[in-house]
């Protein structure tokens, strides 16, 4: 059965990027010191056509994440940084080049229409502007019996969350306070129960899982 999870980095106070991100600068201020665990990896460098790395803890759980994934998800923020009409955007393409390290069907939140862009690899972009509820559905249907991963950005993974569309957050948690930038959990509405079912720890970072509590949201006020 497909598992709809987010996989994400975040600083111990909260934050997946700084403040200031820019085109140049997309995770902010500091924001590159949230994945120096991620890029000394080896299985991320292998995903990224790079040799060398660590193979260690967290590189496993990085592995069984991509192993496990048979779509993404992602918001038009995370794929190219811009925002608007398409022939406007000076990232159009996204930040991956030709060969993308995705090798799945991806599926980009947008208020912009535009055809599917097939890269190598086995990865395609396909743009969806009615919602994540929809690229989520559409995900789920390309990953046959992978999973389903909401990569981000914060607004995607508040929006999923609050639809009740997500079954699993796995939360790599930095030792880094950012102290400001973009919060992962914004103002969710109801209360979300969330059940620990692994925690994995490394001198970098600590890799935690939780199963979204279907039918526990209590009222917040």
């Amino acid at each position: 059965m497909t598992t709809v999870r987010v996989d994400i980095t975040v600083s111990l106070d909260g934050f997946v990027a700084g403040p200031n991100q820019t085109l140049e600068h997309p995770l902010g201020e500091n924001g590159e010191r949230l994945h120096e665990w991620a890029f000394a990896a080896e299985s991320w460098r292998e995903r990224h056509g790079l040799s060398g790395g660590e193979a260690n803890v967290d590189s496993d759980v990085l592995r069984a994440s991509q192993d496990a994934t048979g779509a993404v998800v992602m918001g038009r923020r995370m794929f190219s940084g811009g925002e608007g009409p398409w022939a406007d955007d000076p990232n159009a393409n996204g930040w991956w080049g030709d060969d993308p390290p995705f090798h799945v069907p991806v599926f980009v939140v947008t208020q912009h229409a535009r055809d599917t862009v097939t890269m190598q690899g086995g990865t395609s972009f396909a743009f969806v502007t009615d919602g994540v509820g929809r690229a989520i559905a559409q995900a789920r249907e390309d990953a046959g019996e992978k999973d389903v991963l909401v990569a981000g950005g914060a607004s995607v993974v508040q929006q999923a969350l609050r639809a009740g569309l997500l079954d699993e957050l796995q939360l790599h948690v930095v030792p880094l306070l950012l102290g400001g930038g973009v919060r992962l959990f914004g103002p969710l509405g109801p209360v979300v129960d969330l059940e620990v079912t692994r925690v994995i720890e490394s001198p970098a970072v600590a890799h935690l899982r939780y199963r979204v509590q279907r039918g526990q949201v209590t009222s917040s006020g």
